[in-house]
Order: C-alpha cells, then sequence, then structure tokens
C-alpha cells in the first residue's frame, strides 16, 4: 500500500474513532451523565475549596465573559446568548449589571440606567426593569450570573464608572448597591462581584460601602471582587468578612497565581475569573487550554473564558460563538464531570522530570485524588515526561491520552505502581494524561 494512502486511511479511521497514526486507538471521551440542574444560590464546601448548590451537589464552574449583554442585545439576542452557552455546556457567566462604555451605558431598548446620568441616587425603573428579564431568563437556563453592579474600569480610561464612583461619594454608592441588593435579591442565579479590572485605590471606601451592603441586606448570595490584573480578591481584602470566595486574575502565570491563591490561610475557594481572552492579545486556541487546565490542575474550583466579539457583543459575535476555545472549554468540562473533579488536589510528586520550569508557560501541571484512584496531568508542549506512580493506589495503573482538541481518549495500557514510566504525547501540541479507570 502506497504511503500515502496508508496515512489517509489511518487518518480516516482516526477519525471515526479507530486507529490513528500513532498506532493508538481513538474514541470519543464518555458523555458525562448530565447532572441534575444545580439549584441555586450556591454556598460554600464544607471543606471551603469549591463551590456547591443549595442541595451540596459541587458546582464546577465553567464560565464565559459576557461583560455588555445587559446593554448590547435585544431580549431576542440575550436569549440566543444565553441558549447557546447553555448547549455548549456553561454553566456561568460573567456580567455587567450597568456599562458604561462598551455598548453602554443605554441599553437597547433605549433606557440609561439612572434618569440623571450618573447620579447612582436617580435608578431608572425601566433599565433594571430589562435586567431582571435577562438574569431570570439565565436562571430558567440553568447559568449563574457572577454580576458586576458598579464595573470600575482599567484605571487612566474611561471604561468604568470609576469617576462617577468617587463623585457620588460614599452615603450614594451604599445606597445604590442597597438598591441592587432589594432589586435583586429574590433572584436566586447571582453571585455579587464588586470592583472591576483594577485596584480601588481612593475608592475602596466606597466599594467596601458597597460591600458591607450586599452583606447587610442579602444573606442569600455569594460575594466576590475582580480587581486589577495580577492582583487576587485576598491581596485586596484579605480577611474581610464580606469575600466568600477569591477570584484570580493575571496574564502572567496561570498555574503559579492559582497555586499561591489555594494555599493562602484561611482557605478559600478561588476561581481563575480572567486570563488571556480568545481573538485578543494574539491569543491562540493551545493557550486558552493552557490557562484553562492549569487552573483547575492547580487548585480553582472553576474558570472564565472570554472571546473578542463575543464579550462586548460587537459585530460578528453570533459567529464566534462556535469558537475553537469555546469548543476546547466544552471538552474540559466533559472530562471534569465525568471525574470526581472535587477530590482532586495540587500534585508535584508524580511527574519526576520533563516538567518544565515552573516560571515558564510551558510547566507541567498535576492533580490526583488523595487516596491515589485517580492522577490529570496536563502536559502543555510535546516532551518527554517520566511518571512515578508511587503515589498511586492500586497495582496496576490505568493510563490514557485525553486530546484537549477534539475530547477523544486512547488507553494506554496499565502502568506498574512504585515504578517510573517514561512517556511522550502521541503529537505535538498540549495534552492531558489521565491516571485511573475511565468512567464508562
Amino acid at each position: 500500500m502506497p504511503q500515502r494512502l496508508r496515512i489517509t486511511l489511518l487518518l480516516f479511521a482516526a477519525a471515526l474513532g479507530g486507529c490513528g497514526p500513532d498506532g493508538l486507538v481513538w474514541r470519543p471521551w464518555p458523555a458525562p451523565a448530565k447532572p441534575p440542574a444545580a439549584v441555586h444560590p450556591l454556598r460554600i464546601s464544607e471543606n471551603r475549596r469549591y463551590l456547591v448548590d443549595s442541595h451540596g451537589a459541587p458546582f464546577f464552574l465553567v464560565g464565559d465573559a459576557a461583560w455588555s449583554l445587559l446593554t448590547a442585545l435585544t431580549k431576542a439576542e440575550a436569549e440566543q446568548y444565553l441558549e447557546d452557552r447553555r448547549r455548549r455546556g456553561f454553566n456561568t457567566i460573567l456580567v455587567n449589571l450597568i456599562e458604561h462604555k462598551f455598548n453602554g451605558p443605554r441599553n437597547r431598548e433605549g433606557h440609561l440606567p439612572f434618569t440623571t446620568p450618573g447620579d447612582f441616587a436617580t435608578p431608572n425603573p425601566a433599565y433594571f426593569d430589562h435586567a431582571e428579564w435577562v438574569l431570570k431568563k439565565a436562571g430558567e437556563k440553568g447559568l449563574l450570573v457572577l454580576l458586576a453592579p458598579c464595573y470600575l474600569g482599567y484605571a487612566g480610561l474611561d471604561e468604568g464608572w470609576f469617576d462617577e464612583v468617587l463623585a457620588n461619594g460614599v452615603d450614594k454608592s451604599r445606597n445604590y448597591a442597597r438598591f441592587v441588593t432589594e432589586r435583586y435579591r429574590s433572584i436566586d442565579n447571582l453571585i455579587w462581584v464588586l470592583g472591576g479590572d483594577r485596584e480601588p485605590g481612593p475608592a475602596l471606601p466606597h466599594v467596601q460601602a458597597m460591600a458591607e451592603a450586599f452583606r447587610l441586606h442579602d444573606e442569600r448570595h455569594l460575594r466576590t471582587a475582580h480587581l486589577a490584573p495580577e492582583i487576587s480578591t485576598r491581596d485586596i481584602f484579605p480577611r474581610d468578612a464580606w469575600v466568600d470566595f477569591n477570584l484570580t486574575y493575571t496574564y502572567g502565570l496561570v498555574h503559579a497565581m492559582v497555586l499561591r491563591d489555594y494555599y493562602r490561610v484561611p482557605v478559600m475557594p478561588t476561581v481563575m475569573i480572567e486570563s488571556y481572552y480568545e481573538g485578543e492579545h494574539g491569543s491562540t486556541p493551545q493557550w486558552i487550554r493552557r490557562q484553562a487546565y492549569g487552573a483547575i490542575l492547580n487548585g480553582a474550583a472553576g474558570q472564565v473564558m472570554g472571546n473578542r466579539p463575543v464579550w462586548a457583543f460587537d459585530p460578528g459575535w453570533q459567529k464566534a460563538l462556535n469558537s475553537p476555545a469555546a469548543e476546547s472549554i466544552r471538552h474540559l468540562r466533559n472530562l471534569f464531570l465525568s471525574l470526581p473533579w472535587h477530590v482532586l488536589v495540587p500534585d508535584f510528586s508524580l511527574v519526576v522530570s520533563g516538567q518544565g520550569n515552573p516560571y515558564s508557560q510551558h510547566f507541567v501541571s498535576s492533580a490526583r485524588s488523595p487516596e491515589g484512584r485517580l492522577a490529570l496531568i496536563y502536559i502543555p508542549s510535546q516532551r518527554y515526561v517520566t511518571i512515578d506512580t508511587t503515589v498511586m493506589m492500586e497495582p496496576r495503573i490505568p493510563a490514557w491520552w485525553f486530546d484537549p482538541r477534539s475530547g477523544r481518549v486512547a488507553d494506554l495500557g496499565a502502568l506498574p505502581r512504585g515504578r517510573r514510566t517514561r512517556l511522550r504525547p502521541p503529537w505535538r501540541g498540549d495534552w492531558v494524561l489521565g491516571l485511573g479507570r475511565i468512567p464508562s
């Protein structure tokens, strides 16, 4: 058989789930059992490592940035976006309640958030009625909304409400937060996200006042803060009573910053809220996957991806819903929801060579269950790695490759416990090495 024809047939077989050019037999990852819809509002797990729903079921946060949802879209368009994200396996969206610049501040129905522009004491009922409709529609589709009530915006730019916050003063800021709390307190699928893309600086008393209003007048919903790049919630609010969990935000080393936040005391869940968005800063689908897997395997309870034009709902946003990064996140979600993801802890004993530099984006991230029945190793670029299975439980450990691009899996056979094994991913790019039984 001519070599070209042989390779073509092997590739065709691989596409159908058969033997690939690497000699491995590839098949789709088993679809996770459809979990019961999360019962909102959420709370913190007993071990304070992740979020759970009102029945105590672990909630794996799979988020999408939709900052301008409440101003940029009509109700019909908003429902189109929400339904798309539901079908693709997202369970969370990140949204501004009042948008300052991007497709704002006026919404598509023509309503401004305040009848006197910029005056927090003059909320416009029509604007907040539209927002309520969208928030409730998200809840009907099982989507959690990380809702930023007053996005501050990057320092030195006009993207947020920072100047207006200072002009309104502490008391008006507090009263606005109380209004928002009372307006939406009955909507279950919310988490309040204070701040927004900056360290508060002179607005710190105003943010604290808003946060305290949420804490005093709304005991149902969790609270956190989204700050500036390279600044996590707990950097500014290390022990504040109103902070329920941490948000990690970095354009640097996601795995390193998440791990730092994971080991903070007292223990608190952390979520990777933002890093590079698809369609910005030259990011690639592999880069987006590297952020997501690096976050989860280093202790994050979930992560939020973003895409431009989707987050601002610029022209072309509908087509961008079906992006490579969104597809990659769907496969990540299916992988982790098929496994007891909530018991995984960061591990530094499995990979004994080939990890790479921990201060590099190419560092190998690993996590395993404490009793050693399951381990996942994310290899961000092809290289040989040596695995030490001493910490695993079974005498012979099932091993497999998971392709994060296609969501397919191939068995490698069983590795003997207590020995070192040198492995290399089958092709170039990023890969997940799994140790433990594949769900049936």
